[in-house]
């Protein structure tokens, strides 16, 4: 079951990743460690970098994608888009500032992606 998950939870990052990229947002990382945290998927929007974190849930599933992110879950990427802005991004003059997105992606019955896009969702 949780290899299971971990495919579905990849299949999701793909078409997120996907997603971006069609609407001309290149992706800089994927599973970006950065301290404890995770950062699924970092995007460049002209000058803006966003950190995304991308949710799925299965058919059936009680709960929506975006509802399932937690305010730690929120604070820890905040704290790691913070680091990682100071480290890697401050002094950088093509880029003005950081924005924190969540992408939750469905399947339809034919396992298809359907991605929900929230900008500045935290």
């Amino acid at each position: 079951a949780a290899r299971d998950r971990q495919q579905s939870g990849a299949r999701a990052e793909d078409a997120a990743a996907n997603y971006f990229e069609h609407i001309g947002c290149p992706i800089l990382a994927r599973n970006l460690h950065v301290g404890r945290a995770e950062i699924d998927l970092l995007v460049r929007d002209d000058d803006v970098i966003v950190v995304v974190e991308v949710r799925m849930r299965g058919p059936g599933s009680y709960q929506r994608p975006l509802d399932s992110i937690t305010m730690s879950k929120r604070r820890r990427l905040r704290i790691a888009g913070e680091r990682l802005w100071r480290k890697q991004f401050l002094k950088d003059k093509r880029i003005a500032r950081m924005r924190f997105d969540a992408v939750g992606v469905t399947f339809d019955d034919n396992g298809k992606p359907v991605v929900e896009h929230v900008r500045a969702a935290f």
